[in-house]
């Protein structure tokens, strides 16, 4: 039997527990959700996009946390938590563990709480996980600033640039100019559906002025931003002579720091410490505002891992998740509706490719079959017994303007505390489906209201201004126009296209002046 030290008390682990760590930390490989890429690693996937074969990267194998490894990290400091998940992926030969340490932290010394993320214990039961404390007041800062230390640390080490291409619909295109601004070896390009976010979420973009960020706005959906950026992740030779590369969820690194959100909710809400050390683990239910599904996938992966999370999806208008789970229509609606939740006003949620890959037993062919159904018509009808599989791990819900706007009021009337509207499409669960007794529930907190602001008025509300957000009206701004064209699919990837050769093309210049 083997003994880890953890805060002061000695943990007993299993010769069979210690040694599935081991080869699952040694061999960890990755594979493609469609089945024609294995064997990649953390530092192949890291630089790529969608995999070549059109699929998401996934681990060949993922890891099972034992319920000793779990009370050795009851208490653990959110960043030493983070740590410790992204060396179960991360072999150390790849990054050796004291650089991770360093890479971690200096990742997420930024953030404007000590313990980078907070929990907000209000009335009858409602915990929210805030997760919006980073530079750009999202979710995403937590996941992008880790991912960007991580590239960074590959391009310096190898003496080489990549180009980030990224598609947002709020939220992504900010935390990822934010994270990677002024690094010497990383361009981003950035792709925004002009009007269809906040004037906070826009000028955490445009207001950027670094040589090395390259902002466009296009006159469209966040899902038409993703046709263009598709076509141009296809293109290998443009991926390998560019090095082009993403930093949406779709980049298995960002999911993979999303995992500790989870981790953490059940940790520190789950009630475990109220149980025997040999005693079946309890229940957690996580409840997720639901739009791209990458949340939702790393939550799907914990409860792979071992933790028994009970996972709601709470969505919008756009409710092609709930539909999905409810009646098997995995299908676009004609247009995507533009709600008070901008960040989920998503008709395509990508990662749930991650998600089928799980339950469909790491099937590549089926999903790359129903995948390319879905990408090329635009609709999936699940079978009834694939339905039945997704609806006995996640559970779906979703909510109108007013009830997002009904959910801010009350949470403020009850708990004088003010939600963002995407944070209160998953709390109107709360007050509309109260939990079962003895059973645990945590919300999941995505955003600052600080970003919402025409939303927090709608609702009657008010919320003070952070110095950081008032101070974005005064600062000047950079950005180019995709406008909609007859044929704007084709035009927005010619004009991004030239965008990218145009920075690699100006880079080597740099070089080449040195």
């Amino acid at each position: 039997m083997g003994h880890r030290v953890c805060h002061g008390r000695w943990i007993r682990l299993s010769t069979r527990a210690l040694v599935s760590l081991v080869l699952q930390v040694c061999v960890m490989q990755f594979c493609s959700t469609r089945g024609g890429v294995y064997g990649w690693d953390f530092r192949d996937v890291l630089f790529s996009g969608y995999a070549p074969d059109g699929g998401m990267f996934m681990p060949e194998n993922v890891p099972v946390l034992s319920p000793d490894t779990l009370w050795c990290w009851r208490g653990l400091p959110y960043t030493k938590l983070v740590v410790e998940v992204a060396s179960l992926f991360i072999p150390s030969q790849l990054i050796p563990r004291q650089d991770l340490e360093v890479l971690v932290s200096e990742a997420l010394s930024g953030f404007s709480v000590p313990e980078v993320v907070r929990i907000a214990r209000l009335r009858e039961g409602l915990s929210v996980l805030e997760l919006f404390h980073g530079e750009t007041l999202a979710f995403k800062d937590l996941a992008m600033t880790c991912t960007v230390r991580f590239l960074d640390y590959f391009l310096k080490k190898e003496n080489r640039r990549a180009t980030v291409l990224v598609g947002t619909s709020g939220d992504t295109g900010g935390s990822a100019i934010q994270s990677a601004k002024g690094l010497s070896g990383l361009d981003v390009v950035v792709v925004y559906p002009r009007g269809r976010i906040t004037p906070v979420q826009e000028k955490h973009m445009i207001t950027c002025l670094e040589n090395n960020v390259h902002v466009f706005a296009a006159d469209g959906s966040s899902d038409d931003i993703d046709q263009p950026l598709r076509s141009l992740f296809a293109d290998q030779e443009l991926v390998k002579s560019h090095g082009l590369m993403s930093l949406n969820s779709v980049n298995w690194s960002r999911v993979m720091i999303q995992l500790v959100h989870f981790i953490y909710m059940y940790l520190e809400l789950s009630g475990m410490e109220q149980n025997e050390t040999d005693a079946a683990l309890p229940e957690l239910q996580v409840v997720v505002p639901t739009g791209g599904a990458g949340n939702i996938a790393a939550g799907f992966i914990v409860k792979q891992m071992g933790l028994p999370l009970k996972l709601v999806a709470m969505v919008n208008s756009n409710d092609i998740v709930h539909r999905t789970v409810t009646n098997g229509d995995f299908s676009m609606a004609a247009n995507v509706t533009q709600t008070l939740a901008p960040a989920i006003d998503i008709q395509d949620p990508y990662n749930m490719e991650r998600v089928f890959w799980l339950l469909l037993d790491r099937d590549g062919g089926s999903v790359k079959n129903m995948m390319e159904e879905f990408q090329q018509t635009h609709r999936h009808s699940l079978p009834e017994n694939h339905r039945k599989l997704l609806s006995q791990v996640l559970s779906t819900g979703t909510v109108t303007d007013e009830g997002i706007l009904e959910t801010m009021r009350r949470c403020w009337e009850e708990n004088q505390y003010v939600l963002c509207p995407h944070t209160a499409v998953a709390v109107w669960h709360h007050y509309h489906c109260p939990p079962s007794p003895g059973l645990h529930r945590c919300y999941v907190a995505t955003a600052s209201p600080a970003k919402f602001q025409a939303a927090v008025q709608r609702a009657g509300l008010t919320f003070d201004l952070p110095e950081a957000v008032q101070a974005l009206d005064k600062l000047a701004t950079r950005y180019e126009n995709l406008g909609r064209s007859l044929d704007w699919s084709k035009d927005w990837e010619e004009r991004l296209r030239e965008k990218i050769q145009s920075v690699t093309s100006s880079r080597e210049k740099e070089r080449d002046l040195l």
